[in-house]
């Protein structure tokens, strides 16, 4: 750290790329004599490393590690990676420091700094200084593209658009043979989500059939309530079957977490309603099924924080063949109302059609190849658009009663649609 009277004079720039806490996180996969292995850096990793705020920039570093052990050499598809990637100089040109650029983001107080002119020469100077060391140290660390000769290894950074909870990442690997793909699902630190109960917490785990899950399928309560559990809220209008990790990478880049309601958070969504602008991982209000909060929240927000589709999930003590069975509620936002019925006086309108929220659900799943198995089963109790049932806070909605059981798959070509009657028959 400089002394502190220079950091008047000069502008302070401490990378520290030595520093790679992110590598204990690096996941591997190989697949025809290519070796994988890939860590996205968080906000605070990037800021160590790199030593700007490349997340201010909407800039995120994913690390790679390839070794070609083929007979053949591979070239790595930045474009697949990232359609929007950057190149090094320009993500370290997006992170350069103007001293220019900051007297004027003071607009009029600007006037309040005339008395440091005198330190401005020497300011700009390392400004200068310290924008040439920061292109020299993306462009150091880019990895650096061309075919990888087989027996090499290569490592770098690529600098793609920030994503946070979740990243996917598909790696396409090209040689003069044929074309191999990667596809990754990472966890990226720093939002701050809701924790998943443990198993033990929900009781018993029982391991059911396909057909016991189908018949408990259509006995579960048809909606949500509040915390006190008196009134209903949305309707529970899907059955989803995968452990928590699939699920994320099922839903994958389409989708993205919610962050849990805290005063940060808060702050946040406060700022994007004022200024109707969109807040990727904007908390969902709290829902309850048999006493309990969401276990997992996601969604898929538009330009406004008004606008999005957002899907809660609650975990069961129910496996089928080991995997875990979620219970959970999709719908979509629409606007905003006022209401009496919450604190803040204000309340997310919802679509009244939940169904094209559920089949938006199956469809986004079914695109992504992620379905191995679909069936619609009774269970929400149907209401027509002109006798609509309200959710919590007033907003009318109409179903034809039925909820999506999915079974979700890794890797798969097209779901096997199961009619309810013949599979309980």
């Amino acid at each position: 750290m400089r002394p502190r009277p220079l950091r008047w004079l000069t502008t302070n720039y401490q990378p520290d790329p030595g520093c790679r806490p992110f590598l204990e996180r690096l996941v591997h996969q190989e697949a025809d004599g290519l070796k994988v292995s890939v860590a996205v850096l968080s906000d605070r990793e990037s800021v160590k490393f790199f030593g700007v705020h490349l997340a201010r920039r909407g800039v995120q570093p994913v690390w790679l590690e390839i070794e070609n052990q083929s007979a053949v050499g591979q070239r790595l598809d930045l474009y697949s990676v990232d359609p929007s990637y950057y190149t090094a100089l320009e993500a370290a040109s997006a992170n350069h420091f103007s001293v220019g650029k900051r007297l004027l983001s003071f607009g009029i107080l600007g006037w309040m700094f005339l008395f440091l002119l005198p330190l401005l020469p020497s300011k700009i100077l390392s400004a200068k200084s310290a924008n040439r060391r920061m292109s020299a140290l993306f462009k150091e660390q880019a990895l650096r593209g061309g075919s990888i000769p087989p027996g090499q290894k290569r490592s770098g950074v690529v600098f793609t658009s920030l994503d946070e909870g979740l990243k996917s990442i598909v790696l396409r690997f090209v040689s003069e043979r044929d074309v191999t793909r990667f596809n990754f699902s990472i966890e990226v630190p720093g939002l701050v989500l809701r924790p998943i109960e443990k198993a033990d917490e929900l009781g018993d785990t029982r391991d059911v059939s396909l057909v016991d899950l189908a018949r408990w399928s259509t006995e579960q309560p048809r909606c949500t309530t509040g915390r006190q559990g008196g009134c209903e809220g949305d309707p529970l209008n899907l059955v989803v079957v995968g452990n928590r990790d699939l699920v994320r990478q099922s839903f994958g880049a389409r989708w993205d977490d919610a962050e849990a309601i805290n005063w940060t958070t808060s702050l946040k969504t406060a700022k994007a309603f004022l200024l109707d602008s969109a807040y990727r991982y904007s908390p969902v209000s709290p829902l309850f099924v048999q006493g309990r909060i969401q276990d997992l929240a996601l969604q898929r927000a538009r330009d406004s924080i008004n606008e999005r589709v957002h899907l809660r999930l609650w975990r069961t003590s129910l496996k089928l063949q080991g995997h875990t069975v979620w219970i959970g509620q999709v719908s979509r936002d629409i606007g905003v109302r006022f209401t009496l019925k919450t604190w803040n006086l204000t309340t997310h309108r919802i679509d009244p059609d939940v169904d094209e929220s559920r089949d938006y659900v199956v469809d986004s799943l079914a695109d992504g190849g992620r379905l191995s198995k679909l069936t619609l089963v009774p269970g929400c109790d149907p209401a027509a658009p002109q006798a609509p049932r309200r959710n919590l806070t007033g907003d009318p909605y109409f179903t034809d009663g039925k909820r999506a059981l999915l079974i979700l798959c890794a890797n798969g070509g097209e779901a096997e649609i199961l009619p309810y009657n013949n599979l309980v028959s």
